[in-house]
């Protein structure tokens, strides 16, 4: 009985910490606009874009070079973000909208393939996805994610040059404002 006493006993402050950390990350109301600044690497913008080369798919070798002289949107997500989930039929109707105008969406699943596949088969996406699981997240490394935020969004201009990234949720609005103007040159 007495060496039960003390195990009761941290795990009941255990549970208890446990319990109050959660109480206060539910009722903390604080703005993140200033955090998420951090997440993005501001020393890509300008720069040529990091050259890959990854599956689809359907098992063919993709290589970033493909979509040479295209405005691209590079996505970085999964199939547990729910932010991820909720841009994508947003992605779906800009890439069938503008794709005659040369822009192309790439995702790049930070998950692995049979997830993936079921998940873009349910949601019908029309673009280029690769499963790329942990290769995936050094490659949003190198397009300046810092921190590994999920979404991560990086539009690429016709000359293959990095011109903003976006860690979060985009609107379709928000992509149009962004992709227009580089549509146009």
């Amino acid at each position: 009985m007495k060496n039960i006493l003390p195990f009761l006993l941290v795990i009941i402050i255990a549970g208890g910490a446990g319990f109050g950390f959660q109480r206060y990350l539910q009722n903390e109301k604080r703005d993140l606009a200033p955090i998420i600044p951090k997440a993005v690497n501001s020393d890509v913008i300008g720069t040529q874009r990091p050259t890959f080369s990854l599956e689809d798919l359907e098992g063919k070798t993709r290589n970033i070079d493909e979509w040479n002289g295209k405005v691209v949107l590079v996505n970085f997500w999964a199939t547990w973000c729910p932010p991820c989930k909720k841009e994508m039929p947003a992605f779906i109707e800009l890439h069938e909208k503008y794709q005659s105008q040369g822009f192309e969406v790439i995702g790049i699943a930070l998950d692995d393939e049979d997830s993936v596949q079921d998940f873009v088969d349910t949601l019908g996406v029309n673009y280029t996805v690769v499963a790329a699981e942990h290769a995936g997240l050094e490659l949003s490394r190198l397009y300046g994610n810092r921190i590994g935020a999920l979404p991560f969004s990086v539009f690429v201009g016709r000359d293959g040059k990095i011109e903003l990234t976006q860690a979060g949720e985009l609107s379709k609005e928000h992509v149009e404002e962004i992709i227009k103007p580089m549509l146009a040159l």
